[in-house]
């Protein structure tokens, strides 16, 4: 049951195999029962040299009809599903006023050279409209059938992606509801440990006052929409500061921004999650450590963001989004708000690369 389930779900050029399953199951249906119809339609007359409802004659013409229905419909499916994706339904709408008289054309003209060629019969004279309508109808009822399907699989992804948002969400008012428990006196607790230091620890005391600046940045970021570039990489920077006081000379940072882009606009907090998952899990396990980079350039009116280690990479990258909430809070919130999505790659000549623009 198991291996049926597997091979099910399996897919082939982006189709899952129950649906390849389904579809044939559909073909075979239509294809008895046009066949069925054409029998009873000669109100049971049968000559001697009759073969209509033959086995055989179900199988190898009316059942080639169907193949050639198949064979046809597979690039038009391609073209519809695949390559014009994208396309707004209704311009793909209107693409089937082209598709449907070539698909009925071509596919009569197909079926009856197969059958003369086989020595089998095939309507003739004015009953050769049927082999219009038909193939017409069922072009219809075909592709019907499969853009209801693509609305209802994305309609279920979109309800999907909604619920784990609103997770997402209840999780983050959660957290931003347990990070408020009196700011005040959390930095008198950052003040009295400050002052606490002897004054000859005057790392300890800068250290101690970046980590303020972290918390105070974080509780800015909670209420507010969006921040500028520069203070996003200003965040960053204190962060990676404080990381490479643990790290030393196992972290280098490289940062490739040009400044005319500090005034952009962008979502605060989104940057930092991805900069800190390059760390703990590409660089921290590295005795000779590694290489942080963070590139952002304009690209037309699109602003592009690569966050690059030379850490140890990883095979199964979607994985990655399993092993905590800043990967994937950062993906939903991307999506959400700009319809983007967070791009795992591998980074040359080793680690990962994390793309993605607003």
């Amino acid at each position: 049951m198991d291996m049926l389930k597997e091979f099910l779900n399996r897919r082939f050029f982006g189709i899952r195999a129950r649906e390849i399953l389904i579809t044939l199951v559909i073909y075979t249906v239509f294809a008895f029962l046009y066949h069925v119809t054409l029998w009873v339609n000669r109100m049971g007359y049968k000559d001697p040299d009759d073969h209509l409802f033959d086995m055989e004659y179900f199988v190898l013409c009316k059942g080639m009809q169907y193949v050639i229905f198949f064979l046809l419909t597979i690039p038009l499916w391609f073209l519809n599903f695949r390559w014009l994706k994208n396309w707004p339904l209704l311009y793909k709408l209107l693409l089937h006023l082209v598709t449907l008289p070539v698909f009925v054309f071509v596919s009569q003209r197909l079926y009856y050279a197969y059958a003369e060629a086989m020595g089998y019969w095939h309507l003739q004279g004015s009953g050769q409209v049927w082999d219009i309508y038909i193939p017409g109808l069922f072009y219809c009822f075909q592709f019907g059938l499969f853009h209801a399907y693509q609305y209802f699989t994305e309609n279920q992804k979109k309800l999907k992606l909604e619920g784990e948002l609103r997770n997402a969400a209840l999780k983050s008012e959660l957290s931003a509801i347990k990070a408020q428990l009196n700011p005040h006196f959390l930095y008198n607790v950052f003040n009295t440990i400050n002052a606490s230091v002897p004054a000859e620890n005057e790392k300890t005391r800068h250290l101690i006052a970046e980590l303020s600046d972290l918390f105070r940045y974080q509780l800015q970021a909670s209420q507010e929409e969006v921040v500028t570039l520069e203070e996003e990489l200003n965040f960053v920077q204190k962060y990676l500061a404080l990381e490479k006081e643990r790290f030393g000379d196992r972290l280098q940072i490289e940062l490739n921004v040009d400044k005319n882009l500090y005034s952009e606009k962008i979502p605060p907090m989104i940057l930092q999650p991805l900069v800190e998952n390059s760390v703990k899990h590409g660089l921290s396990s590295l005795i000779d450590g590694g290489t942080i980079s963070i590139t952002i350039f304009k690209d037309g009116d699109k602003l592009r963001f690569e966050i690059a280690d030379t850490g140890v990479g990883a095979k199964d990258k979607s994985k990655l989004f399993e092993k905590g909430v800043g990967l994937t809070n950062t993906r939903m919130r991307l999506q959400k708000m700009y319809k983007t999505n967070l791009e795992v790659i591998d980074n040359h000549p080793q680690g990962l690369k994390i793309k993605f623009s607003i």
